[in-house]
This record gives C-alpha cells, structure tokens and sequence, in this order.
C-alpha cells in the first residue's frame, strides 16, 4: 500500500505527471488537494480556485510539455497545483514567504511559468503573441492560456480572442467556468456561458464520433479532423444559439467535466488535432474536495492563516477597509447622492454591507476597472457622488479613463484606494506603491493618505465635499498602529508634530508610526528631530516650501514608488524656493518580492532600525 503521498512526492518535473499510469490519476488528485489544504492553511494564500482546477492542471501536463508549449495562467492565483507538478511540490511551505516561492507565475522562478502574472484578462492577449511567435519562428508546440469565467467579465479578454480568432495559430482557450470569480459573476459572459451548458448531447455525439474514428488506421485522425472542420453549417442548424466564440474564429468544445482527467485529456487531444484557435469550455466546482471551501468560495478565495478543521469566521479586528465599508455606509444613509462602486471586490474592499443595505446604490462592475472609471465619471456628469473602491494595484488598469474620461471634464469621483503601500504575501504584483506617481500626473487630482481610522473618516468626508475633480484616499492593508491611535485628525493639509531640532523629517499615511518610533529613540540619545505629517500629499500646500527653508536637513519617508512620488516633488518644489539644505529622500526603488509588511519595511529601509540610522547619521 502506497503512502499518502507518494505518488505526488514522486513527481519532480512535469514530465514525471504524463509517465504515470491511468488508474492512479484520482489519487493523485486527491493528495493535491490535501497537500493544498495542509499548505495555504499556513502560509494563507489563494485556496478555492486552486482546489478547483487540480484535474485540470493534471491534464494539461498530461497533453502538454510545459517546456515545449505555452502555458499561460489568467490571474495566476490559481497556479499552486501547476507549481506542485513542475518541480516545486517540496518548496510549497514557502509558498508567498520571503526568499520563497510566489503565489503566481514568475518565469524568473522556473522556465515552466511563460509570462508573469497577476491582474485579470491577460491570458489570451499573451498567449496569442506566445502562439504567433512560434509560427514566425517555425516553432514546434502548441500555446495554452488558462482563463476563468470571471475573467471574461474584463474587456481586455474579448480584444485577445477578438484578435487570436483570426490568428489561424495553435492556440487553445482553455475556459475555466465555475460560475464564480472573486464576487458572482455579472453580465452578459455569466448569462451565455449558462446558455452554453444545455449541450450535453452533442458533445457525447462527438465523443463517440472520436473514439470510432481514432481507431481507423492511418486515415482516421485526418478524416476525423475534416468531419470537425465541416460540421459548422449542421451545428447552426441545431443549435440557433451558436457560442460567439465561434463567431470570433474559434472552434468551441464543450461543456467539458472538469474534474473528469481523461474527458480532459480527449478535449485536448481534439484540439491539438485541430491545429487552429479553439475554445475548450470546462466546468469546475471552486474549492472542490473541501466542504468549508466549496459552501463559501469567495470567503476561502484568498485567506490567512487558518485552522483546516474549522470554518473561517469573519475578523472581529477593524482594519482600515471595514473602517471605510462602515463609513461610507453610514454616509451614503445621510446622502442619497452617494454610490458605490466596485470592480469584483466587495468583499476585499468591505462594501458588502452597502451592497445589502442599497443594492440600487451599489454596482459591481466584474473586473473591468476602466470601465468602472468611466461609469462613475458618467454618473457624477449626471449629478451623483460616486466611489470606487479599488485596490491599488489594479487601479493601474484605468489610467486612462481616469485621464480622459474624468480628469479633462473635471468630474467629481471619489477613489477608495486599498491595499496602498506594501501588501504583504502577493509580491511584485500587487504592490500598492505605484498609484501616487501616476495619480500625480493626472489634472484636477486630490489625495489624501490618512494614518489613522480617524482621519480615514474624516478625508472620506473631506474627498466627497471639500474639492473637485479625482478625491483619492489611499490606505494600507490591515489595521492602525496602537501607538497613533489617539492622534487627532487634523483638516489642514499637513501637521507639524513637533518643531524641536534643525533635522525636519516629513511623511505621510501609517509610515508615521515607523517614523515616531525612530525619532523617540532618536530623542532617547539626546538627538532631537522635527516632525511634519502630510495629510493631503497632493498637491502639496504652495506655501509650505517657504516654511521649510530655515531647517538645515530635510528628510522624506515614503511608503511608495520614489520616482514620481512626493518626496520628488517636494525636492523640485524646495529647488525653485531656494532652499540651500541637505534634502533625502528615503523610499521604495523597485518592485518587492512575496513578504511581510515588516519584512517589506526592512528590505526598503523604512521600519523603525533604518529610519533611527538615517535620521542620526549626520548628528552622531
């Protein structure tokens, strides 16, 4: 009798997964899963569409060397079985920790992941240049991209099937539906991919067809190949409602079970006969094999810590994204004017309790951040309050619409920037330290960066009331610092703490409390500091760099990118006033790898050992 979990302790690189025998695949799923429990349940990490797509990952690499082809994942967060069965299975209890492995693709980490990544809808827009490559460069192989059906609810997916439609290329749209992304799905792609699972007697049809004509000799595939090829006018005939990825230039299989290897393996095997843009359409359970997990896929979508042998229960700790679901809440009941906005987040952004109470006052775009931009700009043309609550990192995305379709025509929106500054465990994706450099370059654009849940409240107000044009208030991951607990929030745009030594240290959000912490050891050892916290970092007060120019060293700690970010602009600011001092900027110079908050600190110099060492260095 086999151990456990020795079938997946044997399995070392991708090709030990096409060497074992049939009869052994389902317990090797079933040790997948396990594993996956026992790992995410220490590291935390995405743990429902993992559990969901391990048949799937078993049969990809069953029909395809990931070496050879391109496998390309959509999101990615669902890549822990991939990463198990490519030669990383021993590595998992590192999974999204320091010097560890990422909870996404990362070519720099194994030349089986192709391409990184972490926002939604990129798939089949990669895949379609991974799979033209190949044909320009005469390369043998197919190209894969691994898309979920909440992913179809990003426009950027319809531009890459639109395009790779018409490729002629050996591509294959693997289309993951399990009926449910981050939130419930929206919209049209929910609404037909529903349509398209009434086919159940065509596909064993073509099934049967298959299995008799693989076992003709010589001539069976080519004829098979030709029957598949031909049969579009006799499929329009029976079925009115033909897939519009068909009408795209693909040819569709499917529904297909996802938990069923080998129906997997015969979809495959279908579409690499083919050699042309195909659609296989599968349907899976998220979090598959774990009851917790599969009565309540979004709460074990992306998890900390936890006991496996519990049900997760909501966090009794306030943080600052159930600070800002409360309040906005509560305003929205004072102000009818006020609406929500969300793009596949509710939960991750605490706006469900809105959404409860205001279903009509509160909008779940799918995962199309532009396009939400663009709606809540429409909406505050026609005279309402809207705000998006986004994370940092994907606010990226709607650059544009926030340029163009907002700033120009200075409609008032209000930006509920979450996750800003460091995140832990996600890594270089969904760092929230980009957002000031870009916001900053956007016209008739505010922000403010509370360090407490206090302020949070104060500048959701201020963002709604006080200005016009794009109100940003960006905040962190997690919970306020006890030790600025009882700081009193302060409606001017910035507040000067202390006014004691000729050093003058200046930042913003919840670095403060790094920040105090340094300066009372400084002030310990007899080195006294000043201290001036921005609370609307943008723009920056015109008189505040006239009032500056009588300290002898002025130092800025950021928690963001430092190109483009506030210190830069201070220091041009400070140049054109004259200011004769020493000037340093100490903020973050690159992208951060899988990490603790603290740890994320260390590694850019801004926890409290650092900031201690730069603020005495020249007073020692």
């Amino acid at each position: 009798m086999m151990d456990s979990k020795a079938i997946l302790d044997g399995i070392t690189a991708a090709q030990d997964v096409q060497a074992l025998p049939t009869e052994v695949l389902p317990k090797l799923c079933e040790e997948i899963r396990t594993r996956l429990i026992e790992t995410v349940s220490e590291t935390g990490g995405h743990l429902a569409s993992n559990l969901g797509i391990v048949e799937l990952t078993v049969a990809l690499l069953r029909c395809f060397d990931p070496l050879a082809d391109r496998i390309v994942w959509d999101v990615g967060h669902q890549c822990y079985v991939y990463k198990m069965l490519t030669g990383r299975a021993a590595q998992m209890q590192t999974l999204r920790q320091m010097g560890g492995i990422s909870g996404f693709p990362n070519p720099k980490e194994s030349p089986c992941d192709t391409f990184v990544v972490g926002h939604s809808s990129t798939s089949v827009s990669a895949a379609n240049g991974f799979a033209k490559a190949k044909k320009l460069l005469s390369e043998e192989g197919y190209t894969i991209a691994v898309i979920g059906d909440g992913a179809l609810t990003g426009g950027l997916a319809y531009e890459g099937l639109s395009n790779a439609g018409r490729s002629n290329d050996r591509l294959i749209v693997v289309l993951n539906d399990n009926q449910m992304s981050i939130g419930d799905n929206v919209g049209f792609a929910a609404r037909h991919l529903s349509s398209l699972r009434t086919r159940p007697r065509y596909i064993r049809f073509k099934n049967a067809l298959a299995a008799l004509f693989r076992h003709i000799p010589l001539i069976g595939r080519p004829l098979y190949k030709l029957l598949l090829t031909g049969k579009n006018s006799m499929k329009r005939a029976i079925y009115k409602d033909v897939s519009f990825f068909e009408d795209m230039g693909f040819y569709y299989i499917g529904p297909i079970d996802g938990h069923d290897t080998l129906q997997l393996c015969r979809a495959f095997e279908t579409a690499q006969v083919l050699g042309r843009p195909v659609v296989v359409h599968i349907e899976t359970v998220k979090g598959k094999g774990y009851t917790f997990a599969e009565k309540d896929p979004g709460t074990y979508h992306g998890v900390c810590r936890f006991d496996p042998e519990k049900p997760l229960a909501p966090s009794a700790v306030p943080s600052f994204s159930s600070v800002f679901g409360e309040e906005i809440d509560r305003l929205a009941k004072e102000d009818q004017r006020i609406v929500g906005i969300t793009a596949a987040m509710k939960h991750g952004t605490c706006m469900q309790q809105f959404a409860e109470r205001s279903p009509s006052h509160c909008f779940d775009t799918g995962i199309a951040e532009s396009h939400a931009v663009t709606f809540a700009s429409g909406m505050a043309a026609g005279g309402l309050l809207p705000v998006f609550a986004v994370y940092s990192t994907f606010l990226q995305r709607a650059y544009d619409q926030l340029l163009n379709d907002t700033a120009l025509m200075d409609n008032h929106i209000v930006l509920a920037i979450d996750r800003a500054g460091i995140v832990p465990g996600d890594g270089e994706t969904h760092q929230g330290i980009f957002d000031v450099p870009f916001l900053t370059t956007v016209p008739h654009t505010t922000i403010y960066a509370p360090s407490t849940f206090a302020e949070l409240r104060m500048h959701l107000r201020q963002a709604l009331y006080d200005v016009s044009g794009i109100a940003a208030v960006r905040y962190p991951k997690g919970g306020e610092s006890a030790a600025l607990a009882d700081l009193t929030p302060d409606y001017a745009p910035y507040t000067l703490l202390n006014d004691e030594g000729e050093t003058l240290v200046i930042t913003y959000g919840r670095l403060l409390g790094n920040v105090l912490e340094a300066a009372n050891r400084a002030a310990e050892a007899g080195v006294k500091l000043s201290i001036l916290k921005l609370n609307r970092i943008y723009p920056l007060d015109a008189a505040l760099p006239q009032k500056l120019l009588s300290y002898r060293r002025i130092v800025f700690a950021e928690e963001g990118a430092r190109r483009g970010g506030i210190g830069e602009l201070l220091a041009s600011m400070l140049l054109t006033a004259g200011y004769t001092g020493k000037y340093v900027i100490r903020a973050i110079e690159r992208p951060l790898p899988p990490c603790t908050t603290a740890q994320g600190m260390q590694e850019t110099g801004l926890d409290a050992d650092a900031l201690l060492a730069l603020f005495t260095e020249e007073t020692a």
